[in-house]
């Protein structure tokens, strides 16, 4: 690992030590975790990967009216 150093707003500081005391975890690891959440969430692969995943997930609906909601859309 490589150690770093950064700041945080009093709020910030606050929040994790909250988390730490009712989790039992270390301040470190719950900042570790939270970037790694944020990485995973830029990630442009698995951007794609959602949506192929969502692909097709409402291909046998017959209660929605797909021409009626596109048209909604061109309005603006």
């Amino acid at each position: 690992m490589i150690r770093t150093q950064i700041y945080l707003t009093k709020e910030e500081h606050q929040g994790i030590s909250l988390v730490a005391r009712t989790s039992g975890q270390k301040k470190s690891e719950i900042i570790r975790e939270a970037i790694d959440e944020f990485l995973v969430k830029l990630k442009p692969d698995d951007k794609m990967r959602k949506i192929k995943k969502a692909k097709g997930i409402w291909k046998d609906r017959d209660d929605l009216d797909f021409a009626t909601i596109r048209s909604e859309f061109d309005r603006y």
